[in-house]
């Protein structure tokens, strides 16, 4: 049987990788996302089991210890983990695997699987990242301009992916993200203007 892909997903926060992956799993087949572990509160509308896996600190560090996570990171005072045996054995049974995960669990799970694939999706300006936080209308003032800061820094690791796309239009972000799973974009197709990433940079 030929074994599942796996396909990392990194972005900074409000970037809309969520959104993306959500319509990717309802369009193409025989893929799954994994589904992390995490120590932060269950927010308004999210579903424990389906989000993620709402655990306390305690077993969090358990579960470190037993090296149960293919990844873990600390992300704004919340842990967050991907079930390494859940990830191998989707993967063994032909399934193809999305994983969303920020540039140091990316990191990690390249080197654990050095044939996966990694994509790096950008804002289209940080002022449309702060809007779409804003929007969400999950965390406080404080909170979002920590992630705002956050960004820059995850954003400086674009270049470790191998597929960097911008969600500006959500359609075609969506049309771009299912062409490269499909594996119809060449790895060095440019789909991202340099001037925007000095932009975000900056």
């Amino acid at each position: 049987m030929t074994k599942g892909t796996l396909f990392i997903i990194s972005a900074p926060s409000g970037a809309g990788k969520t959104s993306l992956v959500a319509e990717i799993l309802k369009r193409v087949a025989n893929i799954k996302a994994s589904v992390s572990h995490t120590t932060r509160a269950c927010r308004p509308g999210e579903q424990d089991g389906v989000n993620y896996y709402f655990v306390s600190l305690a077993l969090f560090q358990k579960m470190v210890k037993h090296a149960d996570f293919l990844e873990h990171a600390e992300v704004f005072g919340n842990y967050y983990g991907t079930s390494e045996q859940w990830v191998r054995d989707t993967l063994a049974c032909g399934t193809d695997v999305i994983l969303e995960i920020d540039w140091q669990g990316a990191e990690q799970t390249r080197q654990q699987f050095p044939n996966s694939k990694s994509i790096f999706i950008l804002p289209p300006s940080l002022q449309a990242l702060e809007a779409r936080l804003n929007n969400r209308g999950q965390d406080n003032s404080s909170v979002i301009n920590q992630r705002v800061a956050a960004a820059k820094d995850e954003m400086s690791h674009y270049a470790e992916a191998d597929y960097l796309m911008v969600n500006d239009d959500f359609q075609l972000a969506l049309s771009q993200l299912e062409k490269i799973i499909l594996g119809q974009i060449d790895q060095n197709s440019v789909m991202v203007d340099e001037d925007l990433i000095n932009n975000l940079l900056a």
